[in-house]
């Protein structure tokens, strides 16, 4: 099986890498156990008790390649931990973070090539050094798509990143924006999503949703027509502001004047390509009728909390391996 003959592509799948522990210098991360066993991440003076990382699929790549003849999926994207992302940390231990984790990943990729491909972390703080990582781990390392969170030092629609999105394009390879939880490097976010998960439950889907809004709003899209940008779970909750956020462009006096003309706001987010991993077939069959379905691609958030156990066909008419190979240029 290749990315060509893969009938089920999984584009949302997370790996963490032993030999990035420790590589963001006292950012960590590293992995210890408590007295009484449960494991411990450790991100700065950030602490995730009791994901059992080690010996799982998520840092064993053997452990994964028999999970995913489980579940029925044929070929995964590799992606960041949206944990270690380290967007706010000082640009050298960010850079040497990314470095280690992209080098460890092109090697589980090397052990599989047939069943697995990688998206690179950078360190988006430094834009200039995003760039020269980015460019090393799909010329040198063979990765296939730039990963970044949806939260920087900076705004996605910062002119600081119009360098970068032009550097994307030359690479010829899609960029995927993916949250992490507010307060593990950075600001520490609205107190009210520390309780019950919220954070995670909630929070991510406000981030994807003001990142789509900031890339549309910011002219990002309109200034990079040929920039292919994957959003996490759906773009969030655009399905359920759509009508909101395109009433604005035709109120709002500071809109761009490109998103004031008839059909834009529907023609620019239907350019942005979308992970199906939703967990509601109506919530999904409303994005479908929003964007159309040409830019669907699927995702499970592999060995994740929210993960299927096995492959499990989203109830809309699109196919999705087709579209994941033509973001992934395969």
């Amino acid at each position: 099986m290749s990315l060509q003959d893969a009938r089920v592509i999984d584009i949302h799948a997370h790996a963490v890498c032993e030999e990035t522990f420790g590589a963001a210098g006292s950012f960590g991360p590293d992995l210890t156990e408590e007295a009484d066993g449960t494991p411990v991440f450790r991100i700065g003076d950030y602490r995730l008790r009791g994901v059992r990382y080690r010996g799982s699929a998520f840092m064993d790549v053997d452990a994964r390649i028999a999970a995913m003849d489980r579940s029925g999926i044929d070929w995964q994207l590799l992606s960041p931990n949206p944990l270690t992302y380290f967007h706010f940390i000082p640009s050298a231990e960010a850079t040497r973070f990314c470095q280690t984790s992209n080098e460890a990943v092109a090697a589980w990729v090397a052990r599989h090539p047939d069943r697995l491909g990688a998206a690179a972390a950078v360190p988006i703080q430094d834009v200039d050094a995003a760039i020269a990582e980015a460019r090393r781990a799909v010329r040198s390392l063979g990765h296939k798509a730039i990963y970044i969170g949806t939260s920087m030092p900076h705004g996605l629609d910062d002119p600081v990143m119009d360098p970068f999105y032009e550097a994307i394009v030359d690479l010829d390879v899609p960029l995927f924006i993916h949250p992490g939880p507010d307060g593990i490097d950075g600001p520490p976010g609205s107190p009210a999503l520390k309780r019950y998960e919220l954070d995670i439950l909630v929070g991510f889907t406000m981030q994807e949703t003001t990142a789509v809004a900031t890339l549309l709003f910011g002219g990002v899209l309109h200034r990079h027509p040929t920039l292919d940008i994957c959003i996490s779970h759906g773009g969030g909750a655009l399905a359920l502001v759509w009508g909101r956020l395109e009433h604005a462009t035709h109120k709002r006096a500071w809109m761009p004047d490109h998103l004031k003309r008839e059909g834009s706001f529907a023609e620019q987010l239907g350019r942005l390509w979308y992970d199906v991993h939703m967990h509601d077939d109506k919530a999904l069959d409303l994005l479908a009728q929003r964007v159309g379905t040409g830019r669907m691609v699927y995702g499970t958030n592999f060995a994740g909390w929210d993960a299927p156990e096995r492959f499990s066909p989203p109830k809309i008419d699109a196919p999705l391996a087709d579209n994941a190979r033509r973001l992934l240029r395969g």
